[in-house]
């Protein structure tokens, strides 16, 4: 997969992206139900993603997941867990939880889905509904909190994946949880692609 990194700037140690989301967007007309409909094309990575997100093309995850392992993870010191972002939405299968564990197989450590518990919005609002990053952080502020599920007693390094990097909200607010958890030492993010 071609890829074009970028580094991520937060409250965590180092970060990075694979590549951008989508090269472009144009608005091509409504179908019969009114809906807009437009001629978009993605990076590599982004169709990807999106096939896995939207089209149920799960042979995707282990391609972004080793994408991550070649461009990325050498990047990191000693990783020695990968934590799945919390998905903003309740699917059957988590797409980022799936990246999540085929990333951990290859790197021959651990995936910890449920480590980072969001809770629901108290007002109903959707994050890419929101305009500003500090409408974003109000709206995210005290819903993440830790469940402590690492056996033993050691310190390790996190890597915290997710699937889309727009302001850099919702990986904060995790990062800030992650910093409270104290088997947990260093914390850096990927994401598989930006808005």
């Amino acid at each position: 997969m071609e890829v074009k990194i970028k580094r991520l700037s937060g409250n965590w140690d180092d970060g990075y992206a694979l590549d951008k989301h989508m090269l472009s967007s144009t608005f091509v007309g409504y179908n019969a139900s009114g809906y807009p409909m437009f001629d978009n094309h993605r990076t590599e990575a982004g169709e990807a993603i999106y096939k896995l997100k939207y089209g149920g093309v799960w042979d995707n995850s282990p391609i972004l997941a080793k994408a991550v392992l070649d461009n990325i993870v050498p990047r990191f010191p000693g990783i020695g867990l990968v934590v799945p972002m919390p998905a903003s939405e309740t699917r059957a299968r988590q797409p980022v939880n799936e990246v999540a564990s085929d990333l951990a197989k290859l790197m021959k450590v651990t995936s910890f889905d449920g480590i980072i518990v969001k809770a629901p919005s108290a007002t109903g609002k959707k994050l890419k509904d929101l305009g500003t990053k500090e409408a974003k952080d109000a709206e995210l502020a005290g819903r993440f909190s830790i469940n402590d599920a690492i056996v033993g007693n050691g310190k390790w390094n996190a890597l915290l994946v997710d699937d889309l990097f727009d302001s850099g909200a919702s990986m904060e607010a995790a990062t800030k949880a992650l910093r409270s958890y104290a088997k947990i030492d260093g914390i850096y993010v990927v994401a598989l692609t930006w808005k």
